[in-house]
């Protein structure tokens, strides 16, 4: 123990606690509590359809018959399913790069986002679905009906999310480019843009479910043997169970795309973990 020059003990600093290091990899709990509230979702379907039959069948059938209708239609919902997902993907990209780029423009200039805003925001403001049938006379059949309506369901919030992280870029990392003498671009670069990323992700994580919707609402109004197309088909017959395998797997495709997105995320931005507290 040291001593001042008066003979008494100095002071001992405080003992610092470690910080506690983040786990790695997929934790049990991650599995576990998806896998039990689907459980419990299914319990509640079940219930409120066979149980007590709060539910007519026609409107909601049962998972049972939902899963027989699932599996016996497997050789044309399948199929299907990769038409609707490729059209989901290929549309949320084209979103997405349309999207970050207008963003970018509306966070560079003032002027452009006085001008251009409200007419973003008077388009994102009109129901989609009452573009479906002009789509058709618009653009014609095929994919092109289905990629524009997912266009316009996704690309509003992607540009409302990169401009609002161009346009809160911390002002400690701004003083540090600007005392460096960085350019515009190497500011942009290296200080504005990985600095927006987590909320231009945000946008992306909120287009992407956006975008099975649009992808489903677009095969509406398509020619192609999407999942759209064959909810429409089978409801039309009266095959509701069918109809409800379609929708089944059209949420499972959303689940399973934005838990990809979510993991794009964790890889491509692993200094947001280290540097934000944990839940």
């Amino acid at each position: 123990m040291t001593e001042t020059s008066a003979g008494a003990p100095a002071p001992q600093p405080p003992a610092q606690t470690p910080p506690v290091p983040r786990r790695s990899g997929v934790r049990p709990a991650a599995v576990l509590l998806p896998a039990l509230g689907l459980v419990i979702t299914v319990a509640a379907w079940w219930l409120v359809t066979s149980g007590v039959q709060l539910v007519h069948p026609a409107l909601l059938p049962p998972p049972q018959s939902v899963g027989r209708s699932l599996t016996g239609s497997a050789h044309v919902l399948l199929p299907a399913l990769g038409i609707t997902t490729w059209m989901t993907l290929l549309g949320f990209l084209l979103s997405s790069l349309a999207g970050v780029l207008i963003g970018m423009a509306l966070a560079a200039s003032r002027r452009v986002e006085r001008m251009f805003a409200p007419l973003l925001v008077a388009v994102n403001a009109v129901p989609k679905i009452a573009f479906g049938p002009l789509l058709v006379v618009a653009v014609g059949w095929g994919e092109k009906p289905i990629l524009t309506m997912v266009f316009l369901l996704c690309f509003f919030p992607i540009v409302l999310s990169t401009a609002t992280g161009l346009t809160t870029t911390p002002a400690d990392l701004a003083e540090l480019g600007r005392s460096l003498n960085a350019s515009w671009w190497q500011s942009f670069r290296k200080v504005r843009f990985p600095a927006a990323l987590p909320q231009i992700f945000v946008g992306l994580k909120v287009a992407m479910p956006l975008a099975s919707i649009g992808a489903v609402i677009g095969e509406f109004y398509s020619d192609q043997p999407g999942l759209g197309q064959q909810i429409l088909q089978y409801n039309g017959v009266g095959d509701t169970a069918t109809a409800w395998a379609a929708i089944v797997l059209v949420a499972l495709m959303s689940i399973v795309l934005y838990s990809a997105l979510t993991l794009i995320e964790r890889l491509a931005l692993p200094w947001v973990r280290a540097t934000t507290s944990a839940r």
